[in-house]
């Protein structure tokens, strides 16, 4: 990351492109739905959707979009109405940005929001297979549960 502090922002009207104009490497993006369609869910599930888009000051000091990550809250896991659960829904980090800190960034970030609101676990799920953030989010200290949710495994945290 540069010297500066990233700091997660609401997706605004002044923002929104920049946002929706994050690409990730090509051999992630079957990894990843678009910011877009991130964007669209969250508009959908209205109050258990957490977009934020991560901004920092770029080399020349200009504040910059170098990521997204939205965060579900509270949702019924599963469709079961007691088995109730917070975590990463997306995160995408610019190709051009990536290896400096903001992933980690964003999913530390999130789990203070999860703590805040009186969460004591994160959740996130990834795509098995090559290039597959497993690796990055079992570094972080999420452990596999076993579960599937659809294709995907899921992780948890401790908070």
């Amino acid at each position: 990351m540069s010297s500066s502090t990233p700091r997660l922002v609401p997706v605004t009207p002044e923002n929104f492109d920049a946002v929706c104009a994050i690409r990730l490497h090509p051999h992630q993006e079957h990894l990843v739905s678009p910011v877009l369609k991130s964007l669209a869910e969250a508009y959908v599930y209205g109050t258990n959707a957490w977009p934020r888009a991560i901004v920092d000051r770029g080399d020349d000091g200009a504040e910059e979009v170098v990521g997204f990550v939205m965060a579900f809250l509270d949702i019924s896991w599963a469709d079961d109405a007691n088995d109730r659960r917070s975590g990463i829904w997306r995160l995408n980090i610019s190709a051009a940005r990536q290896g400096r800190g903001y992933g980690r960034f964003a999913v530390q970030a999130v789990a203070e929001e999860i703590r805040r609101l009186g969460g004591t676990h994160a959740y996130v799920t990834w795509n098995p297979g090559e290039h597959t953030p497993e690796p990055f989010y079992l570094g972080l200290g999420f452990t596999t549960t076993g579960e599937l949710s659809g294709t995907q495994r899921v992780g948890v945290l401790t908070l």
